[in-house]
């Protein structure tokens, strides 16, 4: 069991861009990092860096994360889903572009999700649309992560 008080930084880290510069951020501010996935990443030598390996299944890492994370800690995903259930739990959430997702936002984005899903699924030939992630949103993210540990640290 952890320590009320301590903030620790959670990542769904299954194609998460941004593991290296999340193991960089919390080591420069002493904080544990949780990355949870189902394998397939290669765990950390630097002690502040737990490698949560969770059994194959939809939304097991997910619940793994909501299950721990709340007020004082940062959750790191682009699973909207997660992110509206660490947000209800007091947590602060980032995507890895750097976007904060807020109680002020998240309705919306949870709203935005399921359009384009149900647009998906009307056109089987509609193909991602996604941007691809670059220098800059690796930027934004560092400095959003930096902002937020020291938010959530207090």
């Amino acid at each position: 069991m952890r320590r009320p008080c301590m903030t620790e930084v959670y990542v769904d880290a299954d194609a998460c861009p941004v593991k290296a510069e999340v193991e960089r951020v919390a080591t420069r501010n002493q904080v544990r990092v949780h990355m949870v996935s189902n394998g397939g990443i290669r765990p950390s030598a630097n002690p502040l860096i737990q490698s949560v390996f969770v059994s194959e299944g939809p939304d097991v890492a997910d619940m793994w994360i909501a299950d721990r994370a709340g007020a004082g800690d940062v959750v790191i995903t682009n699973d909207i889903p997660l992110a509206a259930r660490c947000v209800e739990a007091g947590a602060l959430v980032l995507r890895p572009d750097g976007d904060p997702l807020t109680a002020a936002n998240i309705g919306n984005v949870l709203a935005t999700r399921d359009l384009m899903a149900d647009l998906r699924s009307a056109d089987p030939f509609r193909q991602g649309g996604g941007r691809a992630f670059s220098k800059a949103d690796r930027s934004r993210f560092l400095d959003a992560l930096e902002r937020a540990i020291r938010k959530a640290k207090g």
